[in-house]
């Protein structure tokens, strides 16, 4: 049996650029070397793509542009390799995006394996920009029948005084209520307001973050946050449910990644009838932003035992303790089989699996 020529790629200009590190180097050790060929290609932070050729150690402690690294540029059907004297065309059967936030997971590469016809693990160019923007998101979950919090949007071209800004939000919304960017994720630029005070600077360090001049106030939910993690393209399979248990304000990017003042339990403490629930607003939520291949949907649970929508991941963390796996281990997919798994997927959409892709 010959094995899939696949593409890993990490790293990307993003300020997740660590955690994508992370999430590749225990892909790869975890994927089933005798089914592929692996091809690794890495971005570096100022955007130029190299073949890697080194350990995976030194991928994951930021030390691969001191080992092999030849430069190369995705084409039609695989990747170019630009040598010294003389190119390379190697083949890629498919390719698994280990890239978070900004240009890793909002659409963009996404467009640009389309364009290059190949393969790839995860939602299409359209579902991974509209899960990305959290307006959008807002707009076209709210639109399919899912709770969520209410909200309101701020435009960078509006040139608003703070202040006019801090006293709508705090009427329509009331306190505390959250700032965050409408595109970018692992929390950065998102701060709990309670309080005039600071409210200047930290709309200004959200709008930083989002980059694109949008950024959403959110009402805070009180209660505690839940995850769901979903997979398929035409059937969809909904992992076990986890719980996030915070002392802070939010999950903020130190309790996602170093699990400081935070506690993760999967499967999480809730009863039966809240727990297929949640698995259910999980799927419907997948349908409603045309999602395939993966996605983590997050939701909260408040003291009256309903349960809100929060946003959807569409390339969530991939280590071995990460959520997505750790849900998916719990229904009995382990991590090299859900590798497998989403490769599949991929191909699937690739071959006219999915009927969807075919209308």
């Amino acid at each position: 049996m010959n094995k899939i020529a696949l593409g890993i790629i990490f790293g990307g200009k993003s300020s997740e650029y660590y955690v994508s590190l992370h999430s590749a180097a225990s892909l790869l050790r975890q994927i089933d070397a005798a089914r592929y060929e692996i091809t690794m290609i890495a971005i570096s932070q100022k955007g130029e793509w190299f073949l890697y050729e080194g350990s995976i150690d030194a991928l994951e402690h930021d030390h691969w542009r001191q080992e092999k690294c030849t430069p190369c540029a995705l084409t039609h059907g695989g990747l170019l390799i630009l040598h010294a004297h003389e190119y390379e065309l190697r083949t890629l059967d498919c390719i698994f995006p280990v890239l978070h936030g900004k240009n890793g997971e909002d659409g963009t590469i996404q467009g640009l394996f389309e364009l290059c016809d190949i393969p790839f693990v995860g939602c299409d160019h359209m579902s991974s920009a509209i899960c990305m923007d959290k307006e959008m998101t807002h707009i076209i979950v709210e639109h399919a029948g899912i709770p969520c919090a209410p909200y309101m949007s701020v435009y960078a071209w509006e040139h608003r005084d703070p202040s006019a800004v801090y006293e709508e939000a705090k009427e329509k919304l009331g306190l505390p209520f959250f700032i965050k960017p409408c595109n970018a994720g692992s929390s950065y630029g998102i701060h709990c307001v309670e309080s005039p005070a600071h409210f200047a600077e930290d709309l200004a360090d959200a709008f930083y973050h989002d980059g694109k001049g949008k950024v959403i106030l959110e009402k805070a939910i009180k209660g505690f946050e839940i995850g769901c993690a979903v997979m398929g393209n035409e059937e969809l399979i909904a992992g076990s449910v986890d719980e996030i248990e915070i002392s802070g304000s939010f999950f903020d990017y130190e309790g996602k990644y170093e699990m400081k003042d935070a506690a993760i339990y999967c499967p999480a403490r809730i009863d039966e009838t809240l727990f297929k629930a949640a698995q259910d607003m999980a799927k419907r939520a997948y349908r409603a932003m045309n999602c395939s291949g993966m996605t983590r949907v997050d939701m909260f649970v408040t003291p009256q035992r309903t349960i809100i929508f929060n946003e959807l991941n569409t390339i969530p963390g991939f280590t071995a303790t990460s959520r997505y796996p750790s849900m998916m281990k719990e229904i009995g997919i382990p991590f090299a089989r859900l590798i497998d798994t989403l490769v599949d997927l991929a191909l699937q959409r690739k071959t006219g699996g999915d009927r969807r892709a075919e209308q």
